[in-house]
């Protein structure tokens, strides 16, 4: 290209640049708005002493990291931190499992299918606290429906929202009927992708149900079941209405998790203590930022 050539494409390049960057300012600013200044915010709480009164006249203390160093030392994180891992972890395996196992069966067409698909998604469709009080009514200790069908077969009355063993359970058992339909949905359209050829050629070689689940639809469900579960992990980590409806965290904390804390801490006591709740949101970013993390490596791995 002579010289005379490239100054007369220089003024295109530059168009064709300042087309994509008007293309990708939306983006950015929705990015900056939406994400970027909220993290900032959060920081910027945690790292200060915002009471009340600090809101209003606008001079929090800088504290550095001493609200860190507070809710680590403090005798009720280990108990939340257990009981984030024991409620995120069962309901994303329950979750995974139960709309995997429906996923493989709603891939076999047949009459009604789709109408049972479809209230299969009921769960997701229903605004959470209506959910969240359908649990609580039926788990009622005194006039409970599942105490009521426990009792037909002489099983004795079960505190289920009101006793700390079984607390945690109750809203993990709430939460996973919630998950199951975004499972289902998603490993469906996964199984949509794997070729039939594939199992017509195992079924030609012999392979029965089994074999053909664990050899072709397992591993090359493998991607889908990778970010299934993650979007299941960040989602799960953050449930605040749920178990806040139920349980409100107890009793005696046996169901408070660390996002309970947070909420908790900002705005179930009636004394808003911002700057500790902040801190334990950002442990949950942090956490979830590690899984997202892993998510890609093991991306990567199977590549």
């Amino acid at each position: 290209m002579t010289r005379r050539a490239a100054h007369a494409a220089a003024p295109h390049r530059r168009a064709r640049r300042w087309t994509a960057l008007a293309f990708l300012a939306p983006l950015l600013v929705y990015l900056l708005v939406f994400y970027a200044y909220p993290l900032y915010r959060n920081i910027e709480l945690s790292l200060h002493d915002y009471t009340p009164r600090a809101f209003i006249q606008g001079d929090p203390e800088f504290t550095g990291l001493e609200n860190y160093a507070k809710i680590l030392s403090d005798g009720a994180f280990l108990r939340a931190l257990g009981n984030t891992a024991l409620f995120t972890l069962g309901s994303i395996a329950a979750q995974y499992a139960i709309g995997l196992a429906l996923a493989v069966f709603f891939q076999r067409t047949f009459r009604l299918s789709a109408v049972l698909r479809a209230m299969f998604l009921v769960p997701w469709l229903l605004p959470l606290i209506v959910s969240a009080s359908t649990w609580s009514w039926m788990l009622n200790s005194e006039n409970g429906i599942v105490n009521a069908a426990l009792q037909a077969f002489g099983v004795g009355q079960i505190n289920w929202l009101t006793s700390p063993d079984t607390s945690l359970l109750a809203v993990t058992v709430a939460n996973v009927w919630l998950g199951v339909p975004f499972n289902l949905v998603i490993l469906h359209a996964g199984l949509q992708n794997i070729p039939a050829e594939l199992y017509e050629a195992a079924g030609l070689d012999g392979a029965g149900a089994w074999q053909r689940f664990r050899s072709i639809t397992f591993p090359l469900l493998r991607p889908v079941s990778l970010i299934t579960l993650l979007l299941g992990l960040i989602y799960t980590l953050k449930v605040v209405d749920i178990i806040w409806i139920m349980t409100r965290g107890g009793p005696a904390d046996a169901s408070t998790t660390l996002a309970i804390w947070s909420y908790r801490e900002a705005f179930g006591t009636g004394q808003p203590d911002f700057s500790p709740a902040a801190a334990v949101g950002n442990l949950l970013i942090l956490i979830a930022f590690a899984a997202g993390l892993a998510h890609v490596r093991l991306q990567k791995e199977g590549s």
